[in-house]
């Protein structure tokens, strides 16, 4: 299989990532279809999406042809058989659980055709933990967005052992058609390359937030004032959703055993609070004040 060979796009699942990669492939010229199980979820996505896709005509990102051009070849629907019988290519961005990503590879892999490439967008899991439930382990990758995806000009494609140097070309040249620069990484390891080094930086901030040395809004000044960073690691992780960081950190423990690799206890209250970031209005910073 070419590049040219795909023509239609899904992606499973409606979430914050989810449905801004399915807009990716849209405005990338591709038939989109965005699944989800829950319809509320879908919903939300078309509203979201219509919102931001009049804030870029407004701003002339787009002309409003190309926004109507666009929300033309995307479809929505609940149905995951539906949405992968006569997908080319899939992208996973279900919740950031190996068992619920497995049995949706499983799902993809019953219904989708036999040379539809399987891609999962998480941010931790490599994919040789969920390409045996398929029947096509050599056309499954990673493919990591960053949030958000509409407007972050990168993704990690990583190429497991299992993994065909077609499928990770494919999956190369398909970020390039969206307007996206892919980077290919050559060998597993859980987190990447930017989660890992982003990671390691969270983890310190927190422990010295946890130990007393700084309240967390003065980390984050220190890192945007004298490092530069654009934004501070407490906010990010309201940006990204708390949930998120302590799923990963899960996952981690999960696969490493080390004590030092689960979630931190101030995140577990936030989780606990729901108290997620800005999707709950509150995380580290009170969003209902903004």
């Amino acid at each position: 299989m070419r590049i040219e060979d795909i023509k239609q796009v899904t992606v499973a699942g409606a979430g914050s990532m989810g449905h801004q990669i399915g807009m990716l492939f849209a405005l990338g010229g591709y038939q989109t279809v965005i699944q989800d199980v829950n319809e509320e979820a879908l919903n939300k996505a078309q509203e979201a999406l219509a919102f931001q896709m009049d804030k870029w005509v407004k701003k002339g990102k787009i002309s409003e042809s190309e926004k109507d051009a666009s929300f033309s070849r995307l479809t929505f629907t609940t149905s995951l058989k539906e949405a992968v019988l006569h997908a080319d290519f899939v992208v996973e961005a279900v919740v950031e659980k190996l068992d619920v990503k497995r049995q949706v590879f499983a799902e993809v892999d019953k219904f989708a055709p036999p040379h539809t490439i399987i891609a999962t967008n998480s941010s931790t899991i490599v994919s040789s933990l969920i390409a045996d439930e398929t029947e096509r382990p050599d056309k499954v990758c990673n493919m990591h967005f960053f949030f958000p995806p509409l407007v972050m000009d990168c993704v990690e494609v990583v190429k497991g052992e299992h993994t065909s140097d077609e499928t990770a070309q494919i999956t190369m040249d398909l970020c390039e058609k969206i307007n996206r620069t892919a980077v290919l990484i050559n060998k597993e390891i859980s987190g990447f390359i930017a989660n890992r080094i982003l990671g390691a930086l969270s983890k310190e901030a927190v422990n010295l937030y946890e130990e007393g040395y700084a309240d967390f809004e003065d980390i984050d000044l220190i890192c945007t004032k004298a490092l530069k960073h654009p934004i501070g690691p407490f906010a990010l992780m309201d940006l990204s959703g708390i949930d998120v960081a302590y799923l990963v950190n899960q996952q981690r423990y999960a696969e490493t055993g080390d004590p030092e690799d689960k979630p931190a206890r101030c995140i577990e209250e936030k989780v606990e609070a729901g108290t997620l970031g800005r999707k709950t209005g509150k995380g580290w910073y009170d969003y209902a004040k903004a």
